[in-house]
């Protein structure tokens, strides 16, 4: 280990109670402030995004820190900057208190409209003269997400687009596959934490293909109720979702003798670098690694 324990983590890592417990007993502790992280600690922010005063916080305490925010949301992040200096108003599309739109928010919230559906498009007070560009969470459903920019679009016919999609490409493509799946099945279960933005977003694709779908945790959250009558039942997982979890459900219908076979829309190849920090330390010697250990303004 690089750290020894304690390594507090601000806000869970990714929202996954299993990935949360893992780190829980190699040491690490979740917060939910930089308040109550200690001073001259070592801390990870979440895969979420923070905003900046947290930051300003960690570093007034002398705190070691490891930003893990997901590169996707980090360029969420970037927009807001960019368009702030370009004089945009931006109009983001998010879940209201979600980790996530908190830490964009606090990148320029006077400049910065947050609606969560199509209707609050009505409520919004803007003048169609102002530079105007909308920006999304990268968890949310795709289809959801076309109504409100749709809606937004009708109003502001000016505002603008981002430069590419913000909706995580996991995200995506778990919900094309989803729809796929759904011309099939008569079940999906999907396997995610009950706080994952993105597994509750496939459960709310499959219904809205008409098709019974199911939020579980593990194999031990699967109701036999659910299963009467049922042919044909699809599986899939939030993108922070461990693999391991997948496969024990997938293996608890084989050995009742389903068959199984594999639905694939699109080929993940997209590989993430880990944090600079993060590999900045690996790179010191243990000698040097020590040092840095022991300093006080690190």
């Amino acid at each position: 280990m690089l750290f020894g324990a304690p390594v507090y983590v601000k806000h869970e890592i990714v929202h996954n109670k299993y990935v949360v417990e893992q780190l829980h007993k190699k040491g690490a502790m979740t917060v939910e402030s930089v308040e109550e992280i200690p001073d001259h600690s070592t801390a990870v922010f979440s895969a979420h995004g923070s905003p900046p005063e947290d930051f300003e916080k960690a570093k007034k305490k002398n705190i070691r820190v490891i930003d893990a925010t997901c590169p996707l949301v980090s360029k969420v992040h970037f927009e807001v900057q960019r368009f702030k200096k370009q004089g945009y108003h931006i109009v983001y599309i998010g879940h209201k208190g979600h980790v996530e739109g908190k830490g964009v928010l606090g990148e320029a919230p006077e400049t910065i409209s947050m609606i969560e559906k199509k209707e609050d498009v009505k409520e919004l007070s803007l003048s169609s003269e102002q530079k105007l560009i909308f920006l999304t969470q990268t968890t949310l459903s795709v289809d959801d997400t076309k109504e409100i920019i749709a809606a937004l679009k009708e109003k502001y016919p000016k505002i603008e687009s981002p430069p590419q999609e913000d909706i995580c490409y996991a995200t995506t493509n778990r919900q094309e596959a989803i729809k796929a799946i759904a011309k099939e099945a008569d079940l999906i279960l999907i396997v995610g934490s009950k706080n994952s933005s993105n597994s509750n977003r496939l459960v709310e694709t499959a219904r809205a293909c008409g098709v019974e779908s199911y939020l579980i945790e593990d194999k031990t959250k699967i109701n036999p109720v659910w299963l009467k009558d049922k042919k044909n039942i699809g599986i899939s997982s939030g993108a922070s979702v461990p693999d391991y979890l997948v496969q024990e459900v997938v293996s608890f219908f084989v050995e009742k003798g389903a068959k199984k076979e594999e639905v694939q829309r699109i080929k993940e190849k997209m590989v993430f670098t880990e944090p600079l920090e993060l590999m900045k330390m690996k790179r010191l010697s243990p000698k040097e690694l020590a040092a840095l250990r022991s300093r006080k303004d690190f």
